[in-house]
């Protein structure tokens, strides 16, 4: 009669071994995704700083102000693919928001085609939220978002007002401009989205917002204040800086005032001149915003499509005529600058304030169709020689509106909400 209490007792113990094993088994699962998370040097990974030790993964990113839930676990919202979706697309028509600029209005400006407004971002094996303009717009009560940069972040910002006013009536919003700084207004939330223009961030001879057609650029040194405090107090802010920077040579980086009468000026490379501009936008972040209150986003680069070739093009042909995406998911243009995206992971991975990286060089490279091309207002007469070949000024840089840049908004929204 011994022997079932003997087996009576391993199968207790094998139970008890099983379920030690499977604690473990699970308590494992959880380190290895909070280490996939920290793998900030990936730049298909959101850069985020550590959560505290007290602090699971998943209450972390609760913690995040403004965070309503989180991303599906595994799912990165910046790797996938476009999918032609002309019923849910575009969000709003180009007539539709009195607030973008001629620059950006490519309809107006005699482009017939509108397929580039049809594509929805569709990551791989996961979706996410689609963007709810009440909810953003409810967020934004009683607070100041804003986006920080060049002309590629402006058009952000208009893609962000588009997205939202037409909540709004018409007699309780305004759009100003004050030099470098354009406020939209919804008076009825207090609320404003504002941009402020600072291409490189730092103090430099481009601040100018109307007049900044500069090849000779020169930014000065440790000057990030001079900008930094038209800032202070905004909840949300967007920064991008990086097409300025390419210059093709080395960057001219000023040491003291412009207005010292003798300049001491020295010459880096364009790497080490952006990892200055990052370090002191890090530390003006730490010393300004609130982690417990704020958010801090970087929009990373946004590629240009000059050199049809790289594409299977022709040699002369760049963005003019094109109306479909690029199709291999390989592709990466010689205009986007993987050092300058290892800077950015090596600055931002040594702070603790959590930025969240807005990766849209990959999904945007493939959207060689989305360009403003010849389809814009042109601040100068164009030439015979101009009018006979379109490619000759075709703009391959900023993009028309609405389009891609909506989903660069897109994407922030999923992150603002479901970090």
């Amino acid at each position: 009669m011994k022997s079932p209490s003997l087996s009576s007792s391993s199968y207790h113990l094998f139970i008890l071994l099983a379920f030690i094993l499977f604690a473990i088994f699970l308590y494992g699962q959880n380190i290895g995704r909070y280490i996939s998370r920290q793998n900030h040097l990936n730049i298909n990974q959101n850069i985020q700083t550590p959560p505290p030790s007290s602090f699971t993964t998943e209450e972390y990113y609760k913690k995040l102000p403004f965070a309503i839930g989180k991303t599906e676990d595994g799912c990165d919202v910046f790797t996938g693919k476009w999918v032609w979706d002309p019923a849910n697309r575009p969000a709003y028509r180009e007539p539709e928001c009195p607030y973008i600029q001629p620059q950006l209005t490519c309809q107006e400006h005699g482009r017939l085609d509108r397929d580039y407004q049809f594509w929805r971002w569709q990551p791989y094996g996961c979706s996410i939220p689609r963007f709810n303009a009440s909810l953003m717009l409810e967020t934004l009560r009683n607070k100041r978002m804003m986006f920080v940069g060049d002309s590629l972040n402006r058009g952000q910002y208009v893609s962000m007002v588009c997205l939202l006013h037409s909540l709004i009536p018409d007699h309780a919003k305004s759009m100003k401009t004050f030099g470098s700084l354009t406020v939209f207004t919804a008076k009825d939330y207090n609320a404003s989205i504002e941009f402020y223009w600072a291409p490189f961030l730092l103090e430099s001879n481009s601040d100018d917002a109307v007049v900044h057609r500069i090849t000779d650029r020169v930014v000065r040194k440790g000057s990030i204040n001079k900008h930094g405090k038209h800032w202070e107090g905004a909840d949300i802010i967007v920064f991008n800086t990086y097409l300025w920077w390419m210059t093709g040579s080395d960057f001219k980086i000023l040491h003291g005032s412009f207005d010292d009468e003798v300049k001491e000026i020295v010459q880096v490379s364009t790497e080490d001149a952006y990892k200055m501009a990052m370090k002191s936008m890090m530390k003006w972040v730490e010393t300004n915003m609130d982690p417990e209150r704020t958010r801090v986003f970087f929009t990373g680069m946004s590629p240009s499509h000059f050199k049809g070739i790289e594409w299977g093009g022709r040699p002369n042909e760049n963005c003019y005529n094109q109306t479909r995406p690029i199709e291999d998911l390989n592709y990466w243009g010689s205009d986007s600058d993987k050092s300058i995206m290892k800077v950015i992971g090596d600055v931002f991975k040594k702070h603790k304030f959590p930025i969240t990286f807005l990766n849209i060089t990959q999904l945007s490279l493939y959207r060689k169709d989305a360009h403003t091309s010849i389809y814009k207002k042109q601040w100068n007469p164009l030439t015979p020689e101009q009018i006979a070949n379109p490619y000759s000024y075709a703009d391959c840089t900023h993009w028309c509106l609405p389009g891609l840049q909506d989903t660069w908004n897109h994407l922030l929204f999923v992150k603002l909400f479901y970090p």
